[in-house]
């Protein structure tokens, strides 16, 4: 039996309390030695005749880590008197920091008690919880390399942080009232108000009524009451997009309807937004006009603090910036910025290193990767090379595979705008410095035009690495299984092989050669991005009939302006070909006037599915057709011919709106099908922004399992263009040299 021994520990060690872990391991087994960390990794030299107790309980790891490996080397030499932890190294960078968690209960405990020394302080945190990814500068996580380096320990602080009987013990985010960072509060003009108490004010405006940017752990948000909502939607100029409320664990379960799996989600360590079903699919209105409202728990200390004040138990709490631009992180941008948006300001002077916005999940799988979910690290073995994946243009983020794990970007943003393109550009240094990258392959999207794309060419060429484009939808299904499958793609936009709009794609056999067998019927796009803005432009694209027409004119489209639309279509001009399955049911919303004009990402289509939502399906005749391109065809101009008779025959809005659902879903998965029995492969695939449609997720899913087929679906990323980095580093990882 062996009495002592080198450890060495692998994984995500960093940030997660582990050496004071380690230490009160080695004082409970009467071990001497030292503790050290290096990089990505804790090495450990023990002696003791308890060593093999020892290292099995140093191995479990803390709550926050994640062990990849534990090896014991032999140790020579004589033990020392003591167990040490020493000064951090340089070392292995396979490993992460962990991500931001939300502030453990001990910690609120401690805020919540009287006379304590953490008694009302905003940014108490342990070796358990709080910011991490937020406030990291570099790797070994030392807080001289975090932003909490500004913030000098006070006498007390710094008696908790060496005691190893404390929680706090080398706890490198400890802080108290004396010597952490602080609170204020402004006017929207930059007016500091005098406040002893900067939370109870704060709450207090927020009662009478007024729009309260907060500043918390990666960047600002806005917050209101439900009564002020309306005011905030009107000043964002989001009148119609539903927005997130942050509210007290029995609110939520009075307007909402909690899941076992959705509440233990909430609950959860990483504390996402939720999307639920409302009780009332027609309550609060101005918060959420479909069925759904997102909401979450507080999850730092100054957000229980805050509900400690309030008099309301609701919250709207929605980031503070522009749709698709990064969050605002610092106080100088929102002073700029917000004062046509908030009437106060609520701030703390910690410097926020990597912006960080709120992770959403729906029916437990993700749709957007951030807070608490990512950075993500995942083992996956794509060889040797060193892969950069710099997203999609919409909804981005960026990954990077390094030895063998891969580490995936909180939510980045729509890359469309300078703005944008900076944060991807400094996301994949920070995370690419933090990871020790050095890049032998850059993967990007097949748009030639894409902003990312061009980005993908300059890190190639500064790099001297190999520049690979991978077509979206294809990306879609990597992300999902590296498994010979059938893949079924369904969502917005991507372009296609054909220079097409590509959205409603069947593929079939493994990274990296997929090809496509099947898709939706390829229709017209009068105007290309105007018809995506307007719904009904998509749906006399597919249905240019008289009775149609006579539909737009009666619901004020002028004769000009359908004279125009009628000879674009006619003749072809400036007119986008596309089989996206998002822009069919865009023409479905627009067909049953239930959204005329979108105003926010994905507004037709998750309209269509509210309306959907109380609506009884019915199966229609499906018609299937050959392309040119000798793929099988699902015509989607029957299901809208189907739907407009229906509809003018009286049939509920809700019932058509759900038949269509399920026909499109049914017409998917008999394509998907087919190509699986065809080809005699065993499972099928489903990605794609559409897939978050329950509905149609599950007409899918119990179709292919019917079929007595294998179904695969992502949890571990999002279904819509989160994965497509992740999956684009898998695809460059699988192309043969």
């Amino acid at each position: 039996m062996r009495t002592c021994g080198i450890i060495i520990i692998r994984g995500i060690v960093q940030g997660v309390g582990f050496r004071p872990f380690v230490y009160a391991k080695a004082r409970e087994f009467r071990i001497t030695g030292t503790v050290k960390n290096l990089g990505s990794e804790v090495e450990i030299h023990a002696f003791g005749d308890r060593f093999e107790e020892f290292l099995e309980a140093v191995s479990r790891g803390t709550p926050l880590s994640h062990i990849d490996s534990v090896d014991v080397h032999n140790l020579r030499g004589n033990p020392p008197d003591s167990f040490t932890i020493l000064e951090s190294g340089s070392g292995s960078l396979s490993g992460f920091i962990p991500t931001d968690v939300a502030t453990c209960d001990d910690c609120i405990a401690d805020i919540f008690t009287p006379g304590g020394r953490y008694e009302g302080y905003w940014a108490t945190s342990c070796v358990n919880c709080g910011p991490r990814y937020s406030i990291i500068n570099a790797i070994p996580y030392d807080r001289e390399r975090t932003s909490m380096a500004e913030f000098p320990m006070c006498t007390a602080c710094g008696s908790e942080y060496t005691d190893p009987s404390c929680r706090r013990h080398h706890a490198q985010t400890i802080a108290c009232a004396a010597c952490g960072p602080h609170l204020a509060l402004f006017r929207a003009d930059g007016t500091p108000l005098a406040a002893a108490d900067p939370v109870r004010e704060a709450a207090a405006l927020l009662d009478a009524g007024s729009i309260v940017a907060i500043r918390g752990i990666g960047g600002f948000h806005i917050a209101c009451t439900e009564e002020a909502a309306g005011e905030l939607k009107r000043r964002l100029g989001r009148t119609e997009q539903p927005l997130a409320v942050m509210a007290t664990p029995g609110e939520v379960e009075r307007i909402a309807v909690v899941s076992d799996e959705e509440r233990q989600i909430l609950c959860s360590r990483e504390r996402p937004i939720v999307v639920l079903a409302k009780r009332d699919p027609a309550s609060h209105p101005v918060l959420s006009g479909l069925h759904t409202i997102g909401c979450m728990l507080p999850y730092t200390g100054l957000h229980h603090l805050l509900f400690a004040n309030l008099a309301h138990p609701l919250l709207v709490m929605t980031s503070a910036n522009l749709p698709g631009y990064p969050m605002i992180t610092d106080l100088a941008v929102a002073l700029k910025r917000l004062p046509r948006q908030v009437d106060y300001i609520l701030t703390h002077d910690r410097r926020i290193v990597n912006r960080c916005d709120d992770s959403v999940v729906r029916d437990g799988y993700i749709i957007r990767l951030s807070r608490g979910l990512a950075p993500k690290r995942t083992a996956i073995n794509l060889g040797d090379e060193c892969i950069l994946g710099v997203g999609p243009e919409l909804n981005a983020n960026i990954s990077i595979y390094r030895s063998g794990f891969c580490i995936t970007s909180p939510h980045v943003g729509n890359v469309r705008n300078p703005g944008t393109l900076a944060y991807l550009q400094e996301t994949v240094e920070n995370i690419g410095g933090l990871a020790g990258a050095r890049y032998d392959r850059v993967v990007h999207d097949l748009h030639p035009q894409f902003l990312s794309t061009r980005y993908a060419r300059e890190v190639a060429e500064a790099a001297g690495a190999e520049l690979l484009a991978v077509q979206h939808h294809r990306a879609h299904i990597a992300a999902a299984t590296r498994e010979e499958c059938v893949g079924i793609a369904i969502d917005g936009v991507g372009y296609g092989d054909d220079a097409t709009i590509w959205g409603g794609e069947v593929f079939a056999g493994k990274v990296p050669r997929l090809d496509r067998v099947a898709h939706l019927e390829v229709v017209p796009m009068p105007g290309g991005d105007l018809a995506t803005r307007f719904p009904e432009r998509m749906l006399y694209g597919i249905l240019p009939t008289s009775g149609v027409r006579d539909m737009l004119a009666s619901r004020g489209w002028s004769d000009i302006e359908l004279s125009v639309l009628t000879r674009q279509v006619e003749r072809g001009l400036n007119v986008a070909a596309t089989s996206s399955t998002g822009r069919v049911l865009d023409a479905a919303a627009a067909l049953l006037g239930i959204c005329r004009e979108r105003t926010y990402d994905g507004e037709p289509a998750m309209k269509l599915e509210s309306a959907a939502y109380t609506g009884k399906p019915s199966a229609w005749d499906l018609d299937f057709l050959r392309g040119d391109d000798g793929c099988e065809v699902l015509s989607t101009r029957s299901l809208l011919v189907e739907a407009y008779r229906r509809s003018a025959a009286g049939e509920r809005t809700g019932d058509v709106a759900a038949s269509f659902q399920y026909n499109l879903s049914r017409g998917v998965a008999a394509m998907a099908i087919r190509a699986a029995e065809e080809r005699g492969i065993p499972r099928v695939a489903l990605s794609g922004g559409v897939a978050y449609n329950r509905a149609i997720r599950e007409t899918i899913r119990a179709e292919i399992l019917a079929a007595g087929l294998e179904f695969i679906i992502n949890r571990d990323y999002p279904l819509g263009d989160g994965c497509i980095s992740f999956g684009q580093v898998v695809y460059g990882g699988s192309v043969e040299e």
